[in-house]
């Protein structure tokens, strides 16, 4: 790939009652796209791109067990034969134990939520497609893919757990992280400035700029494949290649995040 070239796409899949959102950032970190469509329409961009990284806040693939096996159970002090966090996948595991809450893939396809399953099949279009998985310290060839999960990403990126995605303090965090980082975003605190008094007591809030928490998530994607194309040596991943890795967008990963 001419990493030069790329761009970097973050997508944020849903379970088709709403469109899925998705960002574009250059190498440069300039906003190419932010837009919402529907699953068609968002392969078509990506299928379009020459050379590219894409990030997925979705699973990849269904729960393999290795949580179950001894031998993984053994590495964090878990009893060999049971089955605490069996429901869980490695990648998965590895965030919880550390404070970062996040949903558990079943087993079974069949039996995942529409969402993840949007998710999987999304993975199995860019495969199709051409793609494949990025797995830090080995030879980067060809189109990219990752996966990832941007309350994680934030949490990397703020060394703590960030304030909830739907609340006002949420988005304004984020968005001020992502501005932090170069993205090209409004200063979330230029935007404070204008509210009054008057908008306070009237309820309405001047906050043109602010972005939904979807698109800061998309955006947070983004900025992770960016890392992955531009940066390598500034992520981490964790889980196992045989069952899936989260990447993060962070070259160290805290033990526990507050």
């Amino acid at each position: 790939m001419l990493f030069d070239e790329a761009l970097y796409v973050g997508i944020d899949p849903t379970a088709g009652s709403r469109p899925m959102h998705y960002a574009v950032l250059d190498g440069d970190l300039r906003l190419v796209a932010l837009r919402h469509g529907g699953l068609e329409e968002v392969l078509a961009y990506v299928a379009g791109l020459e050379h590219a990284v894409v990030a997925v806040d979705a699973p990849q693939s269904p729960n393999r067990g290795l949580m179950l096996r001894p031998e993984v159970r053994r590495r964090f002090n878990l009893q060999p034969g049971g089955k605490t966090w069996g429901q869980w996948k490695l990648c998965e595991y590895e965030l919880r134990r550390r404070n970062i809450r996040l949903y558990n893939t079943p087993a079974k396809e069949k039996d995942a939520p529409n969402w993840m399953r949007t998710g999987f099949e999304i993975y199995r279009r860019l495969g199709a497609m051409g793609f494949h998985f990025f797995e830090r310290g080995q030879p980067m060839e060809g189109r990219l893919v990752i996966e990832v999960h941007p309350h994680a990403c934030y949490a990397a990126l703020l060394a703590r757990r960030p304030f909830l995605k739907q609340t006002l303090e949420g988005r304004l965090q984020r968005q001020m992280v992502l501005y932090l980082q170069g993205i090209d975003l409004a200063n979330p605190l230029s935007l404070l400035e204008e509210i009054t008094r008057h908008h306070l007591l009237t309820g309405h809030l001047p906050l043109r700029g602010l972005l939904a928490h979807d698109e800061l998530d998309a955006l947070a994607a983004a900025f992770t494949a960016h890392l992955v194309g531009a940066k390598p040596e500034r992520v981490s991943q964790l889980g196992d290649r045989e069952e899936g890795l989260i990447t993060l967008p962070s070259a160290e990963v805290k033990d526990f995040y507050p």
